[in-house]
């Protein structure tokens, strides 16, 4: 999994890092298909907005949150991260990947 942490008008510190990686293995736990993870915080007078774009296979999940608080903003925004993450996984395991029930031999 690669990730990418961008602060706009914000000094990425390693505080913030180290509390960000924390709250995205609850993302990485329930779906391990993860490939790329694309984080920006940014700052806006007294709105703290945190955005993330989650790369999976086959789907780009996009998720934003604003608060007055950095810390829980991000925390709003993995689990809206984690809801949506395990939504695709729930459809990607109801599809049926092979051919073993599609068609049955007529005898």
């Amino acid at each position: 999994m690669n990730l990418n942490l961008t602060g706009r008008h914000l000094e990425i510190t390693p505080a913030i890092r180290e509390h960000v990686l924390s709250k995205l293995d609850k993302v990485k736990r329930h779906f391990d298909n993860v490939i790329d993870i694309n984080v920006t915080l940014s700052v806006d007078k007294l709105v703290q907005k945190a955005e993330a774009n989650v790369h999976v296979s086959g789907k780009n999940i996009f998720a934003e949150t604003e608060d007055s608080n950095l810390y829980v903003a991000i925390d709003a925004l993995v689990d809206s991260l984690d809801r949506q993450v395990l939504k695709h996984k729930e459809k990607h395991t109801a599809r049926r990947h092979d051919e073993s029930g599609k068609h049955s031999a007529a005898e």
